[in-house]
Formats: structure tokens, C-alpha cells, sequence
């Protein structure tokens, strides 16, 4: 697979987006990115538009660090924002088994990278959770949209 991003969807308006990214640590920018525009498009900003990169972040580093003991070649990871009535949902399927833990903040050292992250998806997201499927698991996060994010 090349080292670019490839566009699945076909409008800017759609309620889903899907992209697949190469497992590269790139990528957590690049889905950033995107999503900042995806939710241009959909009118969405302020404080969601902010928990949304950071839960995205978090999602897309964890999916990426998941694939890092991987035989080459490394499979993609799949990205997808879905628009569904009053809800914002991301997701991310990577092809790792690896179950996703939170960690307690008073078990993670204050100096270390790793552990957070799951802690601010909880904190974050109205709902999170994870759905095994036949070649991995999609990690998936859910935020409202306000009044004034809906169309």
C-alpha cells in the first residue's frame, strides 16, 4: 500500500466518511486533519470539534501502536466519521486482537506515553466501546451534537 491516505467516500455531506491510512504515526495528523474538515462541512465546531481530534487522536495512536509488532506488511487502519442524528461517531478498525485497556491514571507513571489515552476517551466521549469482527476490532467513540451543530 502506498504511503498516502485513500478517500472512500464520495461527498463532503454524506453522513459517513471512511478513509484507510497506513499504520505510520503520520496518519493521527492526517485523520485530524480530515476530520477538521469533514466537520467544516457539517457546520460542527467549537468544544465538540475540539473532543473530537483529541478522542480521534487517541483512537487513531492506540490503532497504531497496536500494529507496531506486526509482520510486514502492515495492514492499513480504517478510519470512518458517521453523522447520525444527534450523535458524532468515530471509528477505527485496526487488524490487532489486542484488547484496549484504561488505565488508572494513579497506575500510569507521570513521565510515560502510554496509558492515557483510553482514560481521556472515557472521560471524553459519551460512550466508547470496541467491536470484534472477523480481522481485527473497530474502536469506536460517540459525542452529541448541540443544537447548533445540527443542520
Amino acid at each position: 500500500m502506498s504511503a498516502r491516505a485513500r478517500f472512500v467516500a464520495t461527498s463532503l455531506v454524506a453522513p459517513a466518511v471512511a478513509y484507510r491510512l497506513p499504520s505510520d504515526v503520520r496518519s493521527v495528523g492526517w485523520a485530524r486533519r480530515e476530520l477538521r474538515r469533514q466537520l467544516r462541512a457539517w457546520r460542527a465546531g467549537g468544544e465538540l470539534a475540539a473532543s473530537a481530534e483529541l478522542l480521534t487522536s487517541e483512537l487513531v495512536t492506540n490503532a497504531v501502536r497496536a500494529h507496531a509488532g506486526l509482520p510486514a506488511p502492515v495492514p492499513a487502519i480504517g478510519v470512518r466519521f458517521v453523522r447520525s442524528g444527534d450523535r458524532l461517531r468515530l471509528e477505527v478498525h485496526d487488524v490487532s486482537d489486542e484488547e484496549p485497556v484504561v488505565n488508572e491514571l494513579t497506575g500510569v507513571e507521570e513521565e510515560s506515553e502510554c496509558g492515557r489515552g483510553l482514560v481521556l476517551v472515557d472521560a471524553l466521549a459519551s460512550g466508547w466501546g470496541v467491536v470484534r469482527g472477523d480481522t481485527g476490532k473497530v474502536v469506536w467513540a460517540e459525542l452529541p451534537l448541540s443544537v447548533t451543530e445540527m443542520p
